[in-house]
């Protein structure tokens, strides 16, 4: 089964100095339908003002991620971690028994651009954690990257949880095939550009849930930067 949802559909939130899209539920925004994914919570997509940010505030058991698409967001935690995340890089922390921390964009004439990911741990109140790693567009061409893992794969961030994150560049004639496992889960999340996946047509912010699915297909790219998450079921 595959099940198609448009960008459009995504919840909205404009907060003058945030404008967020969410693809599940999450704060203001509340749909029974989308509270998430087999273990994934959260894709949100932000653009940050200049000048503006996320001041400290918390979080427990969840693996956060971030990708930062245009611009730069600071990053400050009580681990002692004082980051700037570029694009090309993802950063993970590990939320575990509680992480204060706080998200800027201290450019005075760019807006930072990033999507915020929450994936459901497998295992509750560890150490709070941190890793950031470049992943370059070389790497990503025409190809699934695997960029998080629950087993640090391939050179990927470290995630506690059941779940892979791969990221991938398509344009004209590239593509690429990823075999699935049936009984787990697969969200593919487009951010830009246009895709076919399993010869289904998507254009950025569209996403596609597949379930009971054994092979993904991805064809027909046209500047497209996508994300394929394999979940528990």
């Amino acid at each position: 089964m595959i099940q198609i949802r448009r960008s459009q559909e995504r919840g909205y939130a404009d907060h003058g100095w945030l404008r967020s899209f969410h693809s599940f539920s999450f704060a203001g925004y509340y749909d029974p339908a989308h509270m998430g994914f087999g273990n994934l919570r959260v894709i949100n997509e932000d653009r940050v003002a200049a000048g503006a940010g996320f001041g400290t505030h918390g979080h427990r058991d969840m693996e956060i991620v971030s990708y930062v698409l245009s611009g730069e967001l600071a990053h400050k935690d009580s681990m002692g971690n004082v980051e700037s995340i570029p694009p090309g890089d993802v950063q993970r922390m590990s939320a575990g028994r509680g992480v204060m921390h706080s998200e800027f964009n201290h450019k005075k004439d760019e807006t930072t651009h990033f999507l915020q990911i929450w994936i459901e741990p497998n295992v509750k109140g560890i150490e709070p954690g941190y890793e950031q790693k470049a992943f370059p567009d070389a790497e990503k061409r025409g190809r699934l990257r695997l960029v998080a893992s629950p087993d640090a794969a391939d050179g990927s961030v470290l995630i506690h949880a059941d779940a892979r994150l791969y990221a991938g560049l398509f344009d004209s004639n590239e593509q690429a095939q990823l075999a699935l496992d049936p009984t787990r889960k697969t969200y593919v999340h487009l951010i830009r550009g246009e895709l076919e996946i399993n010869g289904e047509k998507l254009s950025g912010g569209d996403a596609a849930k597949l379930e009971g699915v054994d092979a993904l297909s991805i064809t027909g790219g046209k500047q497209a930067e996508v994300l394929v998450f394999d979940l528990q079921a």
